[in-house]
């Protein structure tokens, strides 16, 4: 497995929620002259996240090319009308893996794609977790009391190249695979000729400018090159680690060697903290999670539930130094069947900005988790979890035997 490699002359601004990301989103999409890339899992069209719509609409209708790949899943319940109105201007508007006639019953539809990217004019790029979803909404439960917490990236620098690579080769494939299902062979092959021959049309500068001294690299996660690189990239760091570990993340029901990593950091002495999902959200998520901390608490890791929204950051900070923030929960069902997007950043102001925040949710937003209260949940819960966490394996263990 290759390491990524951290490369500097990076200009990163952290972004807290849709009411920082939208802006930020809306201007650069609003100043696109050529092209407008973006992925994402949901797309809703409520509240402050049709700004997003209104301004890819814009940018289709003064000839910008606007490309938009959303999740089938995700995005199932996006308004006809809408998607219509954004075909109408000429935003090219596509939908990874659409559930069939049986909905998800197949192994075959249980890859998602779950990053959330942004690329304008292949020099200007957004990496996080953030859905098209304002932070007061939520599909599933409505109106919310309080904004989600998320965040995302704003990027300038070499990684918008790489971004942008990775954004088109998916499209491309995708357009291969639609066109060979259409019977369309000429266009096919020459979609697939593409792929092979495929480079970037912009080139931004790939030297260091002043003010962009920050190192960073992508993180991917697919089916193919890149099965385990984000795990592994937390792994690394943690096993690093000498003073602190922070991570938030919104399904946290990590594997055995993360699991092991996070108990062997807490045993030399590196103060580790949790910030986990608060709020029931999803029955196999939240219950699955459960019993992984008790280890975890048995070893001294600290762990709080968010407590006045749902908590959807998938992002850590590690001695004040490295800090990561994307789209991959460190759940096996994350990290092994959905396309994921992260960063991973070495500059010491991006991640104290990110720490700061951290801290300031686990103390006054986040409730701790007592270790002894902790130990005597009913037994009703704990049949909870053991069912959710069958649940996981059955679905983990089908999957294996379906693709490997």
């Amino acid at each position: 497995m290759r390491h990524p490699v951290l490369r500097g002359g990076h200009h990163l601004q952290l972004l807290e929620g849709s009411v920082q990301l939208f802006p930020a989103m809306v201007a650069a999409i609003d100043a696109a002259q050529q092209e407008v890339l973006l992925e994402t899992y949901i797309f809703d069209f409520t509240g402050s996240s049709t700004e997003v719509a209104y301004a890819l609409e814009r940018a289709a209708r003064r000839g910008v090319t606007v490309r938009v790949l959303v999740d089938g899943v995700g995005c199932g319940n996006a308004p006809d009308a809408s998607q219509h109105r954004l075909k109408l201007a000429g935003v090219d508007w596509r939908v990874y893996s659409p559930p069939g006639p049986f909905g998800l019953l197949s192994p075959n539809q249980w890859r998602r794609l779950h990053r959330k990217l942004c690329v304008v004019d292949g020099t200007f790029g957004f990496c996080g977790g953030i859905n098209v979803l304002d932070d007061f909404h939520d599909p599933n439960h409505g109106k919310l009391d309080a904004p989600r917490l998320d965040f995302s990236v704003s990027v300038t620098g070499p990684l918008v190249v790489q971004m942008r690579d990775a954004m088109m080769r998916l499209w491309l494939r995708l357009e291969t695979t639609r066109l060979l299902r259409q019977a369309e062979l000429s266009g096919a092959l020459e979609s697939l000729r593409a792929l092979r021959r495929f480079n970037p049309p912009f080139s931004p500068s790939l030297m260091p400018q002043p003010g962009q001294a920050a190192r960073a690299a992508l993180l991917l996660r697919d089916n193919f090159r890149s099965r385990v690189e984000i795990e592994a990239a937390y792994r690394r760091a943690i096993g690093r680690a000498q003073q602190e570990i922070i991570i938030a993340n919104a399904y946290f029901v990590p594997g055995r060697k993360m699991r092991n990593a996070l108990v062997q950091a807490a045993t030399r002495g590196v103060r580790v903290s949790l910030l986990l999902q608060g709020r029931y959200e999803y029955f196999m998520q939240y219950y699955a999670s459960r019993p992984v901390v008790d280890a975890l608490l048995a070893a001294g890791v600290e762990i709080y539930e968010y407590a006045p929204s749902f908590l959807h950051a998938k992002v850590a900070v590690i001695d004040g130094q490295w800090a990561t923030v994307g789209s991959s929960n460190l759940d096996p069902l994350s990290l092994l069947l959905a396309r994921e997007a992260n960063i991973a950043v070495e500059d010491e102001p991006f991640a104290q900005r990110l720490r700061q925040r951290l801290l300031q949710a686990m103390q006054h937003e986040g409730r701790r988790i007592d270790a002894q209260e902790h130990g005597k949940r009913p037994m009703s819960q704990r049949a909870k979890e053991w069912v959710a966490m069958g649940i996981m394996r059955v679905a983990l263990l089908i999957n294996r035997k379906t693709y490997l």
